[in-house]
């Protein structure tokens, strides 16, 4: 019997998270059943079943994939040196996010299938447990970029990079959210926005 080589198998995994993406953006996920997702990339039940043995293991997969595209474009972006500013940054990091295909779908879809599994995460404890993890290491990877900001004296005064990091991660949910909702984010919007913000001076109270 021949043996099925690694790639094959990575790209029939492939085929059947990009086909349950589909479903899951254009449907809901309570409103796509297994049948739905096998019928979408066109495979057998068996076939299916050997890389997941149910639809929450692979809206698992799909949770655990799409935070890593959010992660990694910040920590693609963050990788600079000198670290842009966090205007710069997360401007950069949006687009390199609302920029790709990822599984096929258009920015928008995929906005709103990101948003889908926020919402899911509210009722199913494996998913929040993910996100969770995720986040953690996305305010980690913050903080760490607000002690470069003050190493590379761009950065001053006692601000807390916890403070930072739920902040910045904020905004970047906020933008997303708004795609998914109404579409036409962009990501220079976020930069020029932030950078205004940034200049103002604190008056000082008499």
């Amino acid at each position: 019997m021949a043996r099925v080589s690694q790639e094959h198998l990575d790209a029939r995994r492939r085929q059947i998270l990009d086909g349950a993406a589909r479903c899951f953006a254009r449907n809901g996920f309570h409103g796509t059943s297994m049948q739905d997702v096998l019928k979408e990339v066109g495979l057998s039940a068996g076939a299916v079943y050997r890389y997941f043995p149910g639809k929450e293991y692979i809206i698992a997969a799909i949770t655990e994939e799409t935070f890593g595209v959010i992660r990694g474009a910040f920590e693609e972006a963050s990788r600079m040196t000198p670290p842009p500013t966090p205007d710069a940054l997360l401007s950069r990091a949006l687009g390199g996010v609302l920029g790709g295909q990822v599984y096929g779908l258009r920015r928008r879809t995929f906005a709103a299938l990101v948003v889908q599994l926020w919402s899911e995460t509210l009722r199913n404890e494996r998913l929040a447990t993910l996100l969770g993890e995720g986040y953690a290491s996305m305010r980690v990877a913050w903080a760490e970029l607000v002690d470069a900001y003050r190493s590379a004296g761009i950065l001053e005064g006692d601000v807390s990079g916890e403070d930072v990091a739920r902040t910045m991660i904020a905004v970047a949910q906020g933008f997303l959210v708004q795609e998914a909702l109404f579409g036409d984010v962009r990501p220079e919007v976020v930069e020029k926005g932030l950078r205004g913000l940034m200049s103002i001076t604190p008056q000082k109270i008499s």
